[in-house]
């Protein structure tokens, strides 16, 4: 099994097409909605739950069977492409179509996604966790990434969130891009104080870490 890189893309306001409108494009199309893309829907019908977002204009539908990936109509280029009809060869052609445009496209009816895989994901505060397995079972990445987000510890969320306090006040001091050092936060006692309910004693162990490291 080839070895894929893993990357969190911005997909905020970008215009993205999804063909198909049934239950797998519905999936699809809730997950990139969450993303705040721009979604686009190709399909002569829609499922209820993708007729009702068409209805209300939070996606735009397109009531047509594929022709071809076109661009929406202020003509911008696809930043994603997602091929999720129940016919494989109309899957297979969406995905060809997306690689001589350079444009990478999920292929919902293959295991593996093809060029370009959705794994199962959640978030937890400032932490998104993501789980792939290759196509081997999707149910079994979904249970996976559940049972990893249920592992995390709450108090290292919330140092997340102090991090990021740290690094504002850091850089309206004339220091940006420094962040406290994680290893030295954690050896310091910082997650205890979390716990304890001392989040300003918490938050100045990690002030006195930012001169270890900015990794």
């Amino acid at each position: 099994m080839a070895v894929r890189y893993p990357v969190m893309v911005d997909l905020e306001g970008q215009p993205v097409l999804v063909v198909g409108g049934g239950e797998v494009a519905t999936r699809k199309v809730l997950g990139l909605l969450a993303a705040g893309a721009e979604v686009h829907v190709v399909a002569p019908e829609l499922a209820a739950p993708l007729a009702e977002l068409a209805g209300v204009g939070t996606i735009r539908w397109h009531a047509t069977a594929y022709l071809a990936l076109g661009r929406p109509r202020d003509h911008r280029p696809w930043w994603f492409v997602v091929a999720a009809t129940d016919d494989a060869t109309v899957n297979d052609r969406v995905v060809a179509d997306a690689a001589r445009a350079g444009v990478w496209a999920n292929h919902a009816g293959r295991a593996d996604g093809g060029a370009a895989s959705v794994p199962a994901s959640r978030s937890a505060g400032r932490a998104t966790v993501a789980v792939a397995t290759g196509g081997a079972h999707p149910a079994a990445a979904r249970w996976l990434c559940d049972r990893a987000v249920d592992a995390l510890d709450p108090a290292a969320l919330e140092v997340l969130d102090l991090v990021e306090e740290v690094r504002a006040h850091d850089g309206r001091h004339g220091r940006p891009g420094r962040r406290p050092d994680w290893q030295c936060a954690v050896d310091s006692g910082t997650l205890d104080l979390i716990r304890e309910g001392r989040r300003a004693e918490a938050k100045e162990r990690l002030q006195a870490c930012l001169s270890s490291s900015s990794d």
